[in-house]
């Protein structure tokens, strides 16, 4: 079974992981460490199954409700946990890979400890425009302003992917902030996605200064 079939099986009952400061794009990578008890039963099912889960940011004013069922953010990302550590005392080390954005239709009602939620699963249609390779070009252009330890993961990948996907790569790898990554994840036109991009990275270039060479000059 494909992983994208994984996922389409899953859109019935798909567990997920609610979290207030974290969003997964697809395509992307991210580490979690799991410790609540009502989570690592989560991993722990997801792991002896299909290993599916989807990783929701929660609404503003989760605090007052977190041990409960705070309100999720409708557009999220389903994933599949690609390696997994178990630590002694029950809790895992995990990395959760994103594959397709999922739109909350419902949650469901469980007699798992963790949320389940039905879902229309959203991915890209196929897109060919000028934004690609100006997006490209302005990763090209921010690899010479930043380190080669943040360039060298990012610019094969722009170099090999387009459209959705590649707008996703990129923001996964330059916007820390969770509020901006979930206005990203939110956005289904992919045009309009790729050019909020293009516009993230030439504010980052506009911040940076370019690279002094390493050597002495002749």
């Amino acid at each position: 079974m494909t992983v994208q079939e994984r996922i389409t099986q899953s859109a019935e009952a798909l567990r997920v992981f609610p979290l207030p400061s974290a969003v997964l794009f697809p395509h992307s990578v991210i580490p979690l460490h799991i410790f609540e008890p009502r989570y690592r039963t989560l991993v722990g099912d997801c792991l002896a199954s299909d290993r599916v889960m989807a990783l929701a940011q929660l609404e503003p004013g989760w605090e007052a409700s977190y041990a409960g069922r705070p309100p999720m953010q409708r557009v999220m990302c389903a994933g599949l946990i690609v390696w997994h550590e178990e630590l002694e005392d029950g809790r895992y080390n995990i990395l959760l890979q994103g594959v397709c954005r999922a739109r909350l239709l419902s949650e469901l009602v469980s007699e798992r400890p963790y949320r389940q939620v039905r879902v229309e699963l959203l991915p890209d249609p196929p897109y060919n425009g000028p934004e690609d390779e100006q997006l490209r070009q302005a990763v090209f252009e921010l690899a010479g302003r930043v380190p080669p330890s943040f360039s060298e993961g990012l610019l094969p990948a722009v170099a090999r992917v387009s459209g959705g996907t590649m707008a996703d790569v990129v923001a996964a790898a330059i916007i820390p902030e969770p509020e901006r990554r979930q206005e990203l994840l939110n956005q289904l036109d992919v045009r309009e996605r790729l050019q909020a991009v293009i516009d993230e990275v030439g504010e980052l270039l506009g911040r940076l200064q370019p690279l002094r060479p390493s050597g002495p000059l002749n």
